[in-house]
């Protein structure tokens, strides 16, 4: 009889044996010296206790966090993922470094575009932005049905949700934050009132988070009811644009039948006319809607509600799916 053993020198338990036999049943085994010696081997598997730190939930949370977050602009992927997200938060920034240009060459004392309008300006590439990478984000772990994984490791559903969401939300914000940071910089170069454009940066940076938190949160909701990448892309781009586009031909229709009190009322349909709205009635700033006839502070209470329904309910939505999903 041959035995392969683990030396104790390398630590950890000797794993579980396999034994086979040649032996026909009846015959002396090889304890009586009776059968050939290769009828019987015992072989050591290898398999060896884990004695490393058990890193736990939160580890896996946060790593879940890290690389979605990292994904989100091509980053630990190959050279073709990042150009889109590159591209696209480039095209973001560029407008608010023509801007500060302007405004030190010209010697202005004020910028031409308030921070909380830079992101209802660049609304579009927003949009480009989340459908490209809001499916990117969840829908290669339902196409290839790698969820019941994640939910094998020390985590819960709640935490893949909380991770994918937050790394959504941060990605958008860092879109939407970095161009105000240039413009602050900016004003500041130019020397235009500190205590104004402090204001008005802090203003901003409260209104693109609020976006980034709402849009993150549909956005992943319309990515994760399909494993096709394609169809998430659609749904996304689809449901901003056209409730973009109806929520502001229907203002328009408002205001030019004589009714400007339905024109704030409209705007509760659509995700970014609902951020114009909130940051209207409670930021100070100017209203896009027709006439600027944005909501009071008491509609602006209703905007409110309405976008931390949507967010809870996006949260909620996606919980139900993962509690699916993940069986």
């Amino acid at each position: 009889m041959s035995t392969d053993r683990t030396s104790p020198g390398h630590g950890g338990p000797a794993g579980p044996a396999a034994i086979g036999t040649d032996t026909p049943a009846g015959a002396s085994g090889p304890a009586t010296g009776a059968g050939p010696r290769g009828d019987t081997r015992i072989h050591n598997i290898g398999y060896r206790g884990y004695d490393g730190a058990r890193l736990g939930r939160a580890y896996a949370r946060r790593s879940l966090y890290t690389q979605s977050l990292r994904g989100s602009y091509g980053l630990g992927r190959s050279g073709k993922s990042k150009v889109l997200p590159m591209i696209l938060f480039a095209v973001m920034c560029l407008p608010a470094a023509i801007i500060v240009a302007v405004a030190v060459a010209t010697d202005l004392k004020d910028l031409p575009l308030d921070y909380t309008r830079y992101a209802i300006f660049t609304q579009a590439v927003i949009g480009l932005y989340l459908a490209a990478q809001a499916p990117q984000s969840v829908s290669r772990d339902l196409r290839f049905k790698t969820v019941p994984l994640y939910f094998s490791r020390p985590i819960e559903r709640v935490d893949y949700v909380l991770a994918k969401y937050g790394a959504m939300a941060s990605a958008l914000f860092l879109l939407t934050g970095v161009p105000l940071v240039i413009l602050y910089v900016g004003s500041l170069l130019a020397e235009m009132d500190f205590a104004e454009q402090t204001k008005g940066f802090g203003q901003g940076l409260v209104s693109v988070a609020l976006l980034s938190v709402l849009f993150g949160g549909i956005g992943l909701v319309l990515a994760a009811l399909t494993p096709r990448r394609g169809f998430g892309v659609a749904g996304v781009i689809a449901t901003l644009t056209i409730s973009y586009g109806a929520v502001s031909t229907l203002q328009a229709i408002a205001w030019g039948s004589g009714s400007p009190a339905a024109v704030k009322w409209i705007g509760l349909f659509s995700p970014i006319t609902l951020i114009d709205g909130v940051q209207t009635a409670f930021l100070g700033a100017s209203s896009s809607f027709p006439g600027e006839l944005g909501p009071s502070a008491g509609a602006g209470v209703v905007y409110l509600l309405v976008v931390l329904a949507l967010v809870l309910g996006s949260y909620a939505v996606l919980m139900r799916r993962y509690r699916k999903v993940g069986l």
